[in-house]
């Protein structure tokens, strides 16, 4: 053990040691308990960033703390490596995506392995690696067969730069999110998961991921939107169609007055006046461009245009006008609403703005509502009027029977309603997995024969960035043969939605080398499901409720028996840093900066507002110079123990100076003393000894309880700092060696986790031959944490007048009887009269005198 310690020849060394021994390799079965953790896989942008230090740290550390406790622990690593990025390199960069996939892939990977994380590099692969979405391909295709994924026109957020379709997310202030592009809706044919089909399981079970963050489950819960309530049937004036409604509100269905539809809904231009049809063309075209959300934001604008059409209200025959209106989505429900504007504020503001009727049909106790003077909607409880026959009766109540009137009179049906869509996938991107499907003017939509799987993707494209797939270019690519007939056929050049890839990965690692299916049942089934997945909260209603869902995919299936994917979860916090900028050169990374001044032209640096960290804002720590100069268990430590892993974590040069500087002073300790404790002396248990050892086993208890499950890796380290204190402090290491020594092996195996070469390598400066991970976790004795004496606070009528030692677990009355046999209390109670004595047992006593 040299005297110094230096964190770059220390951390190479055990990397080497790990890899060649193959440390982190594991097998299903065996006597240990299975432990899968697994956080969620990176994009290979080229470079990892403080936000994957932190995350990596983080489930490192459980993988370690439970491998430590005796578990068969998978940690596994790979790459989501599909996606737009790729074909914006090829564009800008004349690189092709594959290159610069498997080029970024290399630099992270070599960048991941100088941290020290635990992984089991033999089940590493890449999405874009056919051995992997060939199985995804196999998939799809018995989806296809159970009619779990189907082909229709939809409307669509269309880039018509990109040309390809763009999820909501990738929608950015109306925008499309690779070029800024404004947006617009676009009818096109597109490939759909029924995620809906699935509507109900995935609600009930969310009830059973009790380790799930409760803000994960509420906005999970409300994306899936279950509602219960009427779908009813509006009769269209002139037209053999109706219009159909799902409201939650069946006892307001006497106070409509009008019908708002959604723009993009199917009869919008059908049931349109010839009258009327400019300005609906002209309406439609003006919301298309409006952002969806904003639609529907409370401080929207209403607008609407009349259709010229009329439908019916089927139980007071009223004839309604039907509108469109772009606060209705074609998203959720039917596309259409009842129009209560009475009962509602979105109605009542378009009502007031368009002079449309108002009936009132509730009525608030001890008030009488008047249509001509209301301000506002009663959106409230009250009694039916003007809705008989079921005038009187409380509106909650109501409901049930008006649902029952309206099935019975055949107007109406009970139905749930979700807000949740079926899922869609198709993409017009080259770097995706391709759909396995062939287009036959014979014989229709032809599934690929498995046996031609995979269809991978041609790698001789050219990237113009014209927009648009290069597949639908490419004719050695889409032109084939129908497996049917033998005709001439066209390939679909659309490629599956990246988040396809990720809805599965976590099984396939498993069994990575499996080549006769998706999933080797046995192995999918003792590692799955994972039990512990950590990841950004953003993915919580796209990534982990796909994920959710093809889990209950695969296992209707038949490739394994399991109902959900992640049993526990935790949600990571953002990596933020104060921004810096020039008048001149706009914003600066750290190293552009010099004691407060630009580097480039001198100019006084401003400094802004502690943000995430992100390079558009160049507010980065480079991790690749944090190691470089202060080692990885120092970066580990700092992200573990700046913040807990839940919130967000304000990047600090100081603590991190100070993560390092605690390093050097545990390293001293055990330099110090590693001759003596490599003799192995048993711990003593009397006097200061014993005081030192309470304090290493209730180090212990702390650490363990704080990782397990609750995560609290900050408090942890911080009873780890007193510890290394209470060593420093202990002045009898002479005469105690064995507690000494006792200590010092606690402090190691604490730090194991969090620091795991600088703990090994203290630790075979202890003299120990064997690893950290054969030694395990330490335990605690319950026995050594009791303490024999208690300081105890004496007060005189409510203040403080002394303070003495007395033995622990005295009773009220002894404990009574020693403080007023003490002859510093006697001296306080010299002349006065002791009235009554409060005594809280290894606490204090209150003497109330006169």
């Amino acid at each position: 053990m040299e005297e110094r310690y230096n964190p770059a020849e220390i951390e190479q060394s055990w990397q080497q040691r790990w890899e060649q021994q193959q440390t982190y390799r594991v097998t299903e079965g065996g006597p240990k308990p299975k432990y899968y953790l697994l956080e969620m896989f990176p994009y290979p942008s080229g470079r990892i960033h403080m936000g994957h230090v932190r995350n990596y740290s983080i489930g490192d550390v459980v993988a370690r703390f439970k491998r430590l406790q005796g578990y068969n622990v998978l940690q596994p690593m790979g790459w989501d490596a599909f996606g737009m990025p790729a074909e914006n390199a090829a564009i800008q960069h004349g690189i092709h995506p594959a290159k610069w996939t498997v080029e970024n892939i290399a630099n992270m990977r070599a960048q991941l392995k100088k941290m020290g994380l635990s992984y089991d590099w033999q089940r590493e692969f890449a999405t874009c690696d056919a051995s992997y979405y060939r199985w995804e391909q196999e998939m799809f295709l018995q989806m296809l067969e159970k009619g779990l994924a189907y082909k229709k026109s939809s409307t669509v957020n269309w880039c018509p730069a990109c040309q390809t379709v763009l999820a909501n997310e990738q929608v950015e202030d109306g925008g499309c999110w690779r070029c800024g592009t404004a947006v617009v809706d676009k009818e096109l044919d597109q490939w759909f998961f029924r995620i809906t089909d699935y509507a109900e399981e995935l609600l009930r079970c969310i009830e059973e991921l009790k380790g799930w963050p409760d803000s994960v489950l509420t906005m999970q819960r409300n994306w899936i939107g279950r509602s219960t309530g009427c779908e009813i049937a509006f009769a269209l004036e002139g037209h053999e169609e109706s219009i159909r409604v799902f409201t939650t509100r069946q006892d307001t269905l006497w106070g409509a007055t009008f019908m708002s539809l959604a723009p993009e809904h199917p009869l919008a231009l059908s049931l349109t006046t010839v009258e009327q049809r400019p300005a609906v063309e002209a309406f439609i075209a003006k919301v298309k461009a409006q952002d969806k959300k904003k639609r529907t934001s409370e401080d929207f604008e209403k607008e609407g245009v009349f259709t010229g059409a009329y439908c019916l209200n089927p139980v007071t025959g009223r004839r309604m006008p039907v509108f469109l209106a772009n606060f209705v989505l074609m998203d959720y429900g039917t596309g259409a609403v009842m129009a209560v504007p009475t009962h509602d504020q979105r109605d009542f503001e378009f009502a007031r703005k368009y002079e449309l009727p108002l009936v009132v049909v509730i009525q608030p106790e001890g008030e009488a509502l008047d249509p001509a003077t209301l301000t506002e909607a009663w959106t409230g409880p009250g009694k039916l009027v003007n809705s008989a026959p079921f005038d009187g009766l409380d509106n909650e109540t109501a409901k049930e029977q008006i649902a029952d009137y309206l099935s019975e009179k055949q107007l109406g049906s009970k139905t749930v309603n979700y807000r949740l869509r079926d899922w869609g996938v198709s993409r017009q991107r080259y770097w995706g997995t391709p759909i396995p499907v062939i287009y036959c003017d014979a014989c229709g939509t032809v599934p690929v024969p498995r046996e031609q799987l995979p269809v991978e993707l041609p790698r001789d494209v050219a990237f113009t960035g014209e927009g648009g797939s290069p597949l639908a270019q490419h004719e050695a690519f889409y032109r084939t043969c129908c497996p049917r007939c033998g005709a001439a056929a066209r390939r679909e050049t659309d490629t599956f939605d990246t988040f396809v890839e990720s809805s599965w990965y976590f099984a396939r690692y498993a069994c990575p080398d499996y080549t006769a299916g998706p999933l080797e049942r046995t192995a999918a089934e003792y590692w799955l499901p994972v039990d512990q997945y950590i990841g950004g909260v953003e993915h919580a209603v796209m990534h982990l409720l796909y994920a959710r869902f093809f889990t209950k995919v695969m296992r209707d299936l038949g490739y394994m028996n399991i109902d959900e994917p992640f049993t526990n979860l935790l949600t990571q916090g953002m990596v933020c840093k104060e921004t810096q900028s020039c008048p001149q050169h706009g914003w600066l990374y750290p190293e552009e900066v010099e004691n407060g001044q630009c580097r480039q032209c001198g100019a006084g640096v401003k400094i802004g507002r502690i943000e995430k960290m992100s390079k558009s804002k160049k507010n980065v720590v480079d991790p690749d110079h944090l190691i470089a100069r202060y080692g990885a268990d120092t970066a580990r430590l700092f992200s573990l123990f700046a913040a807990p892993p839940e919130k967000d974590l304000e990047w600090n040069e100081q603590s991190v100076e100070g993560c390092y500087r605690f390093l050097h002073r545990v390293w001293r300790l055990v330099y110090e003393h590693r001759a003596l404790c490599q003799s192995r002396p048993q711990p003593e248990n009397e006097g200061a000894a014993r005081n030192l050892r309470r304090i290493s086993h209730r180090t212990i208890c702390k650490v363990t309880q704080d990782i397990d499950g609750r995560f609290h890796f900050n408090t942890a380290i911080a009873a780890i700092m007193e510890l290394v204190n209470a060593v420093y402090a202990f002045e009898e290491k002479e005469r105690y060696p064995g507690a000494l020594c006792e200590a010092l092996e606690t402090l190691v195996r604490l730090l194991a986790p969090f620091v795991p070469h600088f703990s090994e390598e203290l630790w075979a400066g202890l003299g120990r031959p064997d690893s950290l991970e054969q030694a395990g976790w330490p335990s605690w004795d319950a026995a050594l944490m009791v303490e024999d004496e208690k300081l105890i606070v004496v007060q005189i009528n409510g203040k403080v007048r002394a303070k003495l030692t007395v033995a622990a677990g005295l009773d009220e009355q002894a404990l009574e009887q020693a403080v007023l046999a003490d002859a510093a209390v006697q001296r306080q109670l010299d002349g006065k009269t002791l009235r009554k004595a409060i005594v809280v047992v290894d606490k204090l006593v209150n003497l109330v005198v006169a």
